[in-house]
């Protein structure tokens, strides 16, 4: 199984759309985020918070970000 027949069939089961193609890079982008700018396991801990928060990728992307780069300026 692909992870779009995965991610469709998980997403029928929960009574929701699959992401679509832009959804799913903001995800990974932010999934990637939390990865590189901590401790792997931060990844699917952070998306299930943003699925839990309701806000849009876009604001969640930029929360990552600037996560990613205060940490960035304090190790710097």
């Amino acid at each position: 199984m692909t992870a779009d027949e995965w991610t469709d069939a998980f997403a029928r089961e929960l009574g929701l759309s699959a992401p679509n193609h832009d959804h799913v890079r903001a995800i990974l982008e932010l999934a990637g985020t939390a990865a590189h700018s901590s401790e792997r396991t931060a990844a699917p801990v952070a998306a299930w918070l943003a699925g839990a928060s309701g806000r849009a990728l876009d604001e969640l992307n930029e929360i990552a970000a600037r996560l990613a780069g205060s940490e960035q300026d304090a190790a710097g």
